[in-house]
């Protein structure tokens, strides 16, 4: 979440301005999962935008565990 919030604020945006996240675990096991979305929900929160939240296979790089996608709206 702090590799999020510094390209978010290198945009000129911070977690209030995400719209959409897609979360995705490198794990099956429903605590891993919840695991996850709860660091990212505490980290989102109160604002409380759409997400997902997937159990993957493998991620990009080894030793990865989590990715989060995450889309901000910024009005101009």
């Amino acid at each position: 979440m702090v590799n999020l919030e510094q390209a978010l604020a290198d945009a000129g945006a911070g977690l209030d301005d995400v719209v959409r996240t897609a979360i995705y675990v490198a794990s099956s096991a429903r605590p891993d999962l919840v695991a996850a979305w709860e660091v990212v929900r505490d980290a989102l929160a109160p604002h409380d935008s759409p997400s997902t939240l997937l159990g993957v296979a493998v991620l990009g790089y080894a030793d990865q565990l989590v990715e989060v996608d995450a889309v901000a709206a910024l009005r101009r």
